[in-house]
């Protein structure tokens, strides 16, 4: 036995001090990383689905559909009666000034101007354009913001209606002409 000992004992296998506990040997907390992070970011994703609710896109898809299909019947009317409506903004008058016609010819009646915020529905705009006799109106317009704002002209019948996207920081006139179709 004692034979044994001593071969243990000069043995570079068989080391003589006991093994250092499992805590402080590097491998084990490397393995443990992935599935760690991979705990962590469950937890994250959990509290984000957690904390958003789940939204509709649209609640009533028939009703939509037909709203749709009313806005596409306006843009027809827009196009046989050939509107074309341009207008630029004052900023240090705080106006926008512009002008509408219908093939050419100057379009009188009173007409809407919604200018919709792309993110902020509090801050969208109605204006009501009172054109004068060569279709020329003036409306009061405050500061806007240098982002892309959704431009819709209708008439006050909302019989027709011209839209585009509009950015006034990139563009200074806005011209919206009717499908050509």
């Amino acid at each position: 036995m004692s034979k044994e000992k001593d071969m243990q004992a000069t043995n570079p296998n068989f080391p003589q001090d006991a093994a250092a506990p499992w805590y402080k040997h590097r491998w084990p907390w490397f393995l443990m990383i992935g599935p760690v992070a991979v705990m962590i970011g469950t937890g994250v994703s959990a509290w984000l689905g957690a904390q958003q609710p789940d939204a509709m896109v649209v609640a009533d898809y028939y009703k939509q559909g037909k709203a749709i299909n009313q806005d596409l019947r306006r843009d027809r009317v827009a196009t046989e009666l050939a509107l074309n409506f341009e207008a630029s903004h004052d900023a240090q008058a705080g106006r926008l000034n512009g002008r509408l016609a219908s093939g050419g010819q100057p379009v009188v009646a009173p007409f809407h101007i919604r200018l919709a915020h792309p993110t902020l529905p509090e801050r969208d705009l109605q204006l009501e354009a009172l054109p004068d006799a060569q279709g020329r109106f003036s409306a009061a317009l405050p500061i806007l913001e240098p982002t892309h704002w959704q431009v819709v002209v209708e008439g006050a019948a909302r019989d027709w209606r011209l839209a585009r996207s509009w950015s006034p920081a990139k563009q200074g006139q806005l011209v919206i002409e009717a499908d050509a179709r």
